[in-house]
């Protein structure tokens, strides 16, 4: 791989890991800043507006042929996903719903096992056990709830995240990144707004800071993390990116730290810098040529 290559390659994968840590971020506004207990009209306000903002700035219906494909990827990466992980989040501590989507890049890799018939890299497949083992340690506790339904939850979460990202790089659109971005949060938008009306209770008056928490959640949390999100797709391994998603929860753990004042111990910072290691193996097996 030339130099000019590997910077690229670089840039991509620098600017494809800020939209998990966006993601992370999420937590903490969502905590701190928005009404309680309305997690699908939450959903509904970070897509639904980006992806009407998004498709004026581009103007650009999807081919014939397309609609079909995308329709199933706006379900896989927004609608469906959406709604199971918040379905997951209230039924089981958010350690353990994190540790279960952490199985995410070797959900990946079955994927093309599977339909590509390219066999994983052992690297790649120990560092993303490695990544599930380090989340277990940062973030579960020996009290953590088995609840069923939540497992259930997350666990269909991952599958539909994992297949949503390796779908996006198989069924190559014609889109432009933007305007790809925007149909998938669109008809993700669409598909949660029923939950969102017969779920949730009502919005209350809200206040400046509650506006400016989903207008975060939209501009930042949906329009630029999800466009970089499928940039990345478009141009590294689905199995890279998917352990990307690792950067997450780690996120949300360390501005609980900084911010709220949340303990973290020596043994959750060893499962930190574990999960770290695991994301930068799997980016290194990536990039070796297969």
């Amino acid at each position: 791989m030339s130099e000019k290559s590997t910077t690229s390659s670089l840039i991509t994968t620098l600017t494809t890991a800020l939209a998990p840590a966006i993601w992370g971020s999420t937590y903490i506004v969502t905590t701190q800043l928005l009404p309680p207990d309305r997690p699908f009209i939450a959903a509904l306000l970070r897509t639904l507006p980006a992806g009407v903002l998004l498709l004026i700035f581009m103007g650009r219906l999807p081919p014939r042929a397309e609609w079909g494909r995308l329709a199933v990827l706006s379900a896989l990466n927004i609608g469906f996903f959406q709604a199971l992980l918040f379905i997951a989040a209230y039924r089981l501590p958010g350690g353990l719903a994190a540790v279960v989507g952490a199985i995410q890049p070797l959900l990946v890799m079955g994927l093309a096992w599977l339909l590509d018939r390219r066999p994983p890299a052992r690297l790649a497949v120990g560092a993303a056990v490695l990544g599930v083992l380090g989340m277990a340690v940062l973030l579960l506790s020996p009290g953590a709830a088995w609840d069923a339904a939540g497992i259930a939850a997350a666990l269909a979460g991952a599958a539909c995240m994992a297949a949503g990202t390796y779908l996006t790089r198989r069924w190559r659109s014609e889109l432009p990144v933007l305007a790809l971005t925007g149909w998938q949060l669109l008809l993700g938008g669409l598909m949660l707004a029923p939950l969102a009306v017969l779920v949730d209770p009502p919005l209350p008056a809200l206040g400046t800071m509650q506006v400016l928490g989903y207008v975060y959640l939209s501009l930042a949390g949906a329009l630029l993390a999800y466009a970089l999100w499928f940039r990345g797709i478009a141009r590294l391994s689905p199995v890279a990116v998917s352990s990307l998603g690792l950067l997450s929860p780690l996120v949300a753990v360390v501005l609980g730290w900084a911010l709220l004042g949340q303990a973290m111990s020596g043994l959750s910072l060893a499962g930190l810098v574990t999960v770290l290691a695991s994301i930068l193996a799997v980016q290194r097996a990536s990039a070796q040529p297969r």
